[in-house]
């Protein structure tokens, strides 16, 4: 039982990123996440929006100019779990 709420309490905390950094049209978030035994660890996704119509949507490929912007959105990520764990 108490293994099935901390299961619980894991999902919930994944359910919001822990941090978000966008360069135009290219988003990314940090995820805090914890291992069955307990260690904690920082996973990143990403991805671009765009719209088709009215409508909004998210892909997970990016166009060759939107490369620049990937960089630099995972550097801001990778900058804020570096100093989050000093």
């Amino acid at each position: 039982m108490e293994n099935i709420l901390r299961d619980k309490m894991v999902e919930t905390v994944q359910k919001s990123p822990e941090a978000k950094f966008s360069v135009g049209a290219v988003h990314v978030a940090v995820w805090k996440n914890e291992s069955k035994e307990g260690n904690q660890f920082s996973t990143v996704s990403l991805n671009r929006v765009y719209k088709q119509g009215d409508e909004w949507k998210q892909a997970n490929s990016l166009k060759e100019s939107d490369i620049p912007k990937a960089i630099l959105a995972l550097q801001k990520a990778y900058e804020h779990i570096s100093l989050k764990e000093q």
